[in-house]
């Protein structure tokens, strides 16, 4: 039941993200906002319930691959600082699968800990990169 709040806490987050991505942000941010919203997505049908194991979901892995494409793409194509932290973090998460794949000797709660953590300053940094943006179309219109 606890576990619920969580999600909905989450999902909550990330939807609030999203809308003030597509509604205020531009170009960049959309197209973070729409592959992190894709990759969320697919991340949830992709989950399995096997509890704490160490073996990889490979399709998960996967998904946060080429998110870590999508983000990067981005921070190489637009001007903006927030892609390159968004990519930091999310290489953050491919290399805790990575960890998993090669069976380090570590607590696997820590590794989920970190792959869960970093989905908020993901979005955080979609917030902060929104904002931004938004506040500079502002003030060239205002300059006009």
């Amino acid at each position: 039941m606890l576990n619920i709040a969580y999600a909905v806490v989450g999902a909550v987050f990330m939807v609030g993200m999203a809308v003030f991505a597509f509604l205020k942000g531009g170009q960049a941010e959309r197209l973070g906002a729409g592959s992190y919203l894709f990759a969320w997505f697919a991340t949830i049908v992709m989950q399995e319930n096997n509890g704490f194991t160490r073996v990889v979901p490979v399709g998960m892995f996967l998904i946060d691959l080429a998110l870590l494409f999508a983000f990067a793409s981005i921070a190489w194509r637009y001007r903006q600082s927030w892609p390159v932290w968004a990519s930091g973090l999310q290489l953050l998460v491919v290399m805790c699968h990575v960890m998993l794949l090669t069976k380090q000797p570590i607590m696997i709660v820590s590794l989920y800990t970190i792959m869960n953590l970093t989905g908020y300053l993901i979005i955080l940094c979609l917030i902060v990169g929104t904002f931004f943006s938004w506040q500079e179309r502002r003030m060239a219109e205002m300059n006009r």
